[in-house]
């Protein structure tokens, strides 16, 4: 058995309570879970997306012809509810 398969023997075995802890510590536990990181690389990537890039340019001239297409996000619509 690899180390990998133990690992993940070891998490299907944890209490719901250890899972969702587990949860929580993985983004510190493997950096590269971190949704910032993860933005940071989407953004720095140098490759280029036609179909994205042409998207975004729609979603910028909408917003110009009307700032009111679009709501304002705020932080608090990020916010879990329980």
């Amino acid at each position: 058995m690899s180390t990998v398969q133990e690992i993940e023997s070891a998490i299907r075995s944890l209490s719901p309570a250890d899972r969702s802890r587990l949860v929580s510590d993985l983004p510190v536990i493997l950096p590269e879970l971190d949704g910032d990181a993860a933005w940071e690389r989407i953004v720095n990537d140098p490759r280029p997306r036609p179909a994205l890039t042409a998207l975004l340019d729609q979603v910028d001239a909408q917003t110009e012809r009307d700032p009111g297409t679009f709501p304002v996000m705020e932080d608090a619509d990020f916010e879990q509810r329980a």
